[in-house]
């Protein structure tokens, strides 16, 4: 499990931390708005509802990864866009959210599936 969590850990980090970079990097001006766009409407929100599906699995374990990932997007986003936009805040507590509402509906989903496995 450990292995999993150190995993999900560099994994939070290419997603929330290098995406922003190499958008940054190596995306022209005129498409970076686009970029962005993918990034903040369809990556980043996709990559919290995975890290809360898979931090269900054992909440009380894992149930820092929806945080840890959304602090690496806030973290990256400072870095590699706009230090201190507070707009940035408002991101990382929308993915915050999606996590750990993926995470309790995961864990819920998977006690209930074991609870009704045991009664049959």
């Amino acid at each position: 499990m450990k292995r999993n969590y150190i995993a999900w850990l560099i994994l939070s980090a290419a997603v929330m931390l290098l995406l922003p970079a190499a958008a940054v990097a190596f995306v022209k001006s005129d498409a970076g708005m686009a970029v962005s766009i993918l990034l903040f409407f369809a990556i980043d929100p996709i990559y919290s509802l995975i890290v809360g599906i898979f931090a269900g699995k054992d909440i009380k374990k894992m149930w820092s990864l929806p945080v840890i990932s959304s602090v690496t997007f806030l973290l990256g986003a400072w870095l590699f866009f706009d230090m201190g936009e507070i707009a940035f805040i408002m991101y990382a507590g929308i993915y915050l959210a999606i996590g750990i509402i993926a995470m309790l509906l995961s864990g819920f989903v998977r006690k209930r599936a074991k609870i009704q496995y045991h009664q049959s």
